[in-house]
């Protein structure tokens, strides 16, 4: 019976979709920005270009040149309170509407499905010689989580998701001169998965549609690179680059008991996916106004458009044959990003920020899904750092966003549509607010 080819296994697919969404990311698709307090303050703009801060070398590994001689260490800590609340309509068809005996629409709200998380990074330097640095970073790029009310008008397409990643940058710098300075990196990464669905393919029927789980991890690597140049004095050019990250995701796939006759089942079956994250280009400016006011800007570009089609596969130890795989299709634009931002010295230990920022999204109305409703955005941020002592440091950054009108309309032509399942079509109420933190010190 051809339903895997018709995405029955639709849980498969777009489980292996959430290994690397969740809902509540916040730098285009499913990557995490929130990786400096100092820059949260500034919209980021300017975070390829040297500063007080170190936390810079996670968008330029080049700006470690800038640390000095000796150590210097920073902790981050960045707290996500999103809200994102999915009004809509959920309409029965094929399948699902005859096992249900015809009960209609739902309209069931999801709730917020967002969920508030807390994004720590740190950063180590060390100033080998006068021309010669070691970096260390360790962020999670990736992550977080949703999970809507469990009955709500849009389960058969998406259940809880939960996300976690976690990458260490081993980078090595050099300083040709004042004006010249280069930098490569090691990252490795793990990623770890696990999401749910309803599964409607089932024997009998119950208020109480029973889930389908997916969960799997896996290691990749990839490399990281920058250069800073100084061409006049008080101005800077900063390019980075983050590179893809090879995985091979590895896991399970379960299917709750009792599924319909002739439906390809399994208790629990081994499935992969190859599947590699998305290179990030970016180019920031700084220009010194005068001896107590900066001016910054950020252009950031991320290769979004690679996630075309992502081939599934089951695995060694299968308990059932999943043939017919169906292929995943992401089918993203590129991302891209721009801000602007200021830092004034308002004495010798305080300095306040402020930076806007405009988002445009990879993702759009003809492939949003009910597990990912991203859009554009406006960032408003603003932020300041106190400085006690020449060796210790403290950052506050504060950001909020605002997404443009937003909507998901899962029907004929939509790549997760299901004539099985039925459509789904909503309105997003969505904001986000972002608190951040960090300490640094130079021993």
């Amino acid at each position: 019976m051809p339903w895997a080819n018709k995405k029955t296994i639709l849980f498969t697919s777009t489980a292996i979709v959430l290994s690397v969404v969740a809902g509540a990311a916040h730098a285009g698709g499913f990557a995490l920005r929130e990786q400096s307090a100092y820059y949260q303050g500034m919209s980021f703009a300017g975070n390829g270009t040297t500063g007080d801060t170190i936390s810079s070398m996670f968008w330029n590994p080049a700006t470690l040149t800038g640390a000095g001689q000796g150590l210097t260490s920073e902790s981050h800590s960045s707290f996500i309170v999103p809200q994102s609340d999915l009004n809509g309509t959920f309409t029965p068809e094929g399948l699902v509407n005859t096992l249900t005996g015809g009960f209609g629409a739902s309209s069931a709200p999801s709730g917020d499905i967002a969920s508030d998380a807390w994004i720590p990074a740190t950063y180590l330097s060390y100033g080998l010689t006068e021309n010669w640095y070691f970096g260390l970073a360790i962020n999670s790029p990736f992550g977080l989580s949703t999970k809507p009310e469990t009955n709500w008008a849009g389960q058969y397409y998406s259940r809880s998701s939960e996300v976690f990643s976690v990458n260490a940058t081993p980078t090595i710098a050099y300083k040709f001169n004042e004006m010249f300075s280069v930098a490569v990196g090691l990252q490795a990464e793990y990623l770890q998965v696990r999401l749910k669905s309803a599964y409607p393919f089932r024997a009998s029927v119950t208020s109480n549609v029973p889930s389908t789980e997916v969960k799997g991890g896996s290691f990749g690597f990839g490399g990281t690179a920058g250069v800073t140049i100084k061409p006049f004095e008080g101005t800077e050019v900063g390019v980075g680059f983050r590179s893809a990250v090879f995985h091979e995701l590895e896991g399970h796939f379960i299917n709750p008991a009792a599924p319909l006759a002739g439906v390809p089942s399994s208790s629990r079956a081994g499935i992969k996916a190859n599947l590699i994250t998305p290179e990030m280009v970016t180019l920031s400016a700084k220009q010194r106004i005068n001896d107590q006011f900066r001016l910054l800007g950020t252009v950031e570009w991320t290769n979004w458009s690679r996630l075309g089609t992502v081939h599934l596969k089951p695995n060694g130890g299968t308990t059932t044959n999943l043939t017919g795989l169906p292929d995943l299709q992401f089918n993203y634009d590129d991302g891209w990003f721009f801000s602007v931002g200021g830092e004034y010295d308002w004495n010798e230990q305080v300095t306040l920020r402020a930076g806007f920022g405009y988002e445009i999204s990879p993702i759009d109305e003809d492939i949003r899904s009910t597990r990912l409703p991203d859009n554009n955005r406006f960032w408003l941020s603003a932020g300041l750092s106190w400085k006690p002592s020449e060796k210790l440091a403290f950052d506050l950054g504060y950001s909020h966003l605002i997404p443009e009108d937003t909507k998901i309309n899962i029907g004929p032509g939509h790549q997760d549509y299901n004539a099985n399942i039925g459509t789904y079509t909503a309105d997003v109420d969505s904001q986000v607010d972002i608190f951040a933190a960090s300490l640094r010190y130079k021993f």
